[in-house]
């Protein structure tokens, strides 16, 4: 379903060249097309607005050649979220748009299902919701004490308590091999969605002791009052942050 009308969704890629595990990644070929223009292209499956933001020229000029749109960012921002905020202000420029809401989509996840922005964008359709991200259900073979896996704590109203790389909760008298059959864990599925005039004020906000605990920018939206809504998706995502991440996905290709 394409999202358009008079509700403007703005999906935004935030892709840098000098990523640390993995230098270049947003350029890396996987069967024929660069991993930019493969979320690129399944980005707008799902959304009429969809646009890289980078601070490298080699990404914009590989988004330009295949004929996608691509705004210059600066190199200083610390997160994803901070380069979607500019982003965000470029795109109406581009567009003649402001858009309402913005969905920040990961530049290293090549097989993002539309479906799964599909969900992440309904949450708008409630106007109380500032922030919203996916959640799935760990399964009884995940691996539940992986801290690169950020576990995730709900309310009865779908909304985020607290994310945590540890397992929480803790269930007292009850085996830890037994955790996962006893209790529904959710692990989350690092896409999110802000109004866009939210997005802005996260951007201004200090680091906070929670955040800087977990590293976890989330967590310091929490800390300052702000609410996240969830949504459960059933698909895992499938991110590539090294190259023998890499290696595994072109195997299964």
């Amino acid at each position: 379903m394409k999202h358009s009308g008079e509700f403007h969704i703005a999906g935004i890629i935030p892709a840098r060249y000098a990523s640390t595990r993995f230098p270049g990644k947003p350029l890396v070929m996987i069967a024929g097309k660069s991993m930019i223009r493969r979320v690129y292209e399944q980005a707008s499956l799902a959304l009429d607005m969809v646009c890289v933001a980078t601070d490298d020229q080699r990404i914009h000029d590989a988004v330009t050649a295949f004929g996608g749109k691509v705004v210059m960012t600066s190199p200083h921002h610390q997160s994803g979220t901070d380069r979607c905020a500019e982003a965000a202000d470029k795109i109406a420029a581009v567009e003649g748009i402001i858009p309402d809401a913005v969905i920040n989509i990961q530049g290293d996840e090549p097989f993002i299902r539309p479906e799964q922005i599909d969900l992440l964008a309904s949450c708008f359709n409630d106007p109380s919701v500032e922030i919203a991200t996916l959640v799935r259900k760990v399964e009884p073979d995940d691996d539940l004490k992986n801290p690169n896996h950020p576990k995730v704590v709900l309310d009865l109203s779908g909304n985020a308590i607290y994310f945590s790389r540890s397992v929480i909760p803790y269930l007292r008298d009850v085996p830890e091999a037994e955790w996962p059959s006893r209790h529904t864990y959710f692990k989350h599925i690092g896409l999110y969605g802000y109004r866009t005039d939210i997005l802005k004020k996260l951007t201004s906000l200090p680091r906070s002791p929670l955040e800087k605990a977990e590293s976890l920018e989330q967590n310091r939206w929490l800390e300052n009052g702000f609410r996240i809504r969830t949504k459960v998706t059933v698909w895992e995502s499938i991110g590539i942050d090294t190259p023998e991440d890499l290696e595994r996905v072109e195997k299964i290709l």
